[in-house]
């Protein structure tokens, strides 16, 4: 039987699409219309952003181990959050937890390594970008990562915020990513990783000129191995 999957959401147009994503591919793997036991919970976005704009880590842990109580509850084995950003408080949440979790910079790591990529550009919020989620995983992997300048992170930044998590996609937002990762390309830089969960909607891999590297797929694509191992 398949392990019951917890979604720990913060920003709902990631959380959706992480879910989407399990449902959709399990049944590949599982037969027709087949997914496992999948059970989601989050408290408002702005409860994790204020705690976020003040630094507060043990806040943002605080919010998903309650998250997460709650899904335990309902009988869901493992946790996976479909926030890059939050993962900044894992380190916390696993010293807490009563329950098993996925990384999903981790998860990204390992298709990072498989595919042999050598320098990746990361994308995501502000607080991701020059965070630790992704710097300290790829430091003991000895993975060479490029990051936006300051003017280019913090307009990356309102769009996720202002735009992307409410599912608005605008063509000169579009277009803004799809040169940056261009000029990227050009500067080095072999795939992009979509540190943000919901970068993929803006960015499809079809359109990017480096391979993409989405955080949310690759997420949800390791709880389905996970629930069927």
């Amino acid at each position: 039987m398949a392990k019951h999957i917890g979604i720990v959401a913060c920003s709902a147009e990631g959380a959706a699409l992480c879910y989407q994503t399990i449902c959709k591919e399990s049944a590949e793997i599982m037969g027709r219309h087949n997914h496992p036991e999948i059970t989601m919970h989050t408290h408002p976005l702005s409860k994790y952003m204020d705690c976020i704009y003040k630094g507060d880590w043990n806040g943002v842990a605080s919010l998903m181990l309650s998250s997460a109580a709650k899904l335990k509850n309902t009988g869901a084995s493992f946790m996976i959050s479909p926030d890059n950003t939050i993962h900044q408080a894992m380190p916390e949440v696993l010293k807490q937890s009563s329950v098993p979790w996925l990384h999903i910079a981790e998860e990204v790591t390992r298709v990072i390594l498989n595919n042999g990529f050598k320098k990746v550009l990361v994308l995501g919020t502000k607080y991701l970008m020059t965070g630790p989620v992704y710097a300290d995983i790829f430091a003991r992997e000895e993975i060479r990562y490029l990051i936006p300048d300051e003017v280019s992170r913090d307009q990356i930044d309102r769009i996720i915020m202002n735009e992307l998590v409410y599912g608005i996609i605008k063509v000169e937002s579009k277009k803004f990513f799809l040169e940056l990762i261009s000029d990227f390309r050009s500067a080095g830089a072999d795939a992009v990783v979509l540190g943000c969960t919901e970068i993929p909607l803006i960015v499809l891999s079809a359109e990017s000129s480096l391979p993409v590297l989405d955080s949310t797929r690759i997420l949800a694509r390791a709880a389905i191995r996970e629930s069927i191992s």
